[in-house]
């Protein structure tokens, strides 16, 4: 369902239940009791557009419950891809000191072997 029709779900419901109101005064006056009101043609036509209009409503709602859970996600993958980035060079520089560091020994042994075996 789309977005932009919620104002006109709500209008349109707003709209049914005051003419609701006007028939149900108008079959008071007639004479008529509640349950033959709730069993008149054009009153239960009525309620069923107040359904429709409630499903609509219903239908964007959940739509936009769904659209603000995504928006959330990806505010938080977003903000979770910055601190990553922001922790890895730390973590880079780290690690190639240590394996220059290792680089440096192994040479190191390299050469006594070679040394040793002349």
């Amino acid at each position: 369902m789309n977005l932009k029709q919620k104002i006109y779900a709500e209008n349109q419901k707003k709209v049914v239940e005051g003419k609701i109101a006007v028939r149900r005064a108008f079959l008071k006056e007639k004479g008529l009791d509640s349950a033959a009101i709730q069993r008149e043609v054009v009153i239960r036509k009525m309620r069923a557009e107040i359904r429709k209009a409630n499903y609509r409503l219903a239908s964007i709602a959940a739509q936009e419950k769904l659209n603000a859970e995504k928006a959330q996600a990806k505010a938080e993958k977003l903000a979770a891809g910055k601190s990553a980035r922001e922790a890895t060079p730390a973590k880079t520089a780290e690690n190639v000191r240590g394996k220059k560091g290792s680089k440096d020994k192994k040479g190191g042994e390299k050469k006594s072997k070679a040394t040793g075996e002349k």
